[in-house]
């Protein structure tokens, strides 16, 4: 999947100004990945950094708003502070 099939996969991701996604810290490589469903479409994101004082929350903030083009300022946490997934208001 290149940058703009991903970009657009994720735009069609948020759902009400939100995007809901699964996090997988201390993974191998820093990655997006959206996979196609049935009924709906699962994010999830990939990061490297471990899970701690919120490292790993602000890598997938970064590397969501890189992959959607926007500022990371645009992308703010709603839900799932120290859980794997994640919901996150998108402005």
């Amino acid at each position: 999947m290149d940058k703009m099939e991903l970009k657009a996969a994720l735009e069609a991701c948020v759902i009400d100004g939100m995007l809901s996604v699964r996090v997988t810290p201390k993974a191998s490589r820093n990655a997006v990945v959206v996979e196609e469903g049935p009924e709906e479409s699962l994010v999830r994101v990939y990061v490297t950094t471990v899970p701690e004082g919120g490292k790993a929350t602000k890598d997938v903030i970064k590397l969501l708003a890189k992959a959607m083009g926007r500022a990371k300022s645009t992308l703010t946490l709603v839900r799932g502070e120290t859980s794997r997934d994640k919901v996150f208001r998108v402005e």
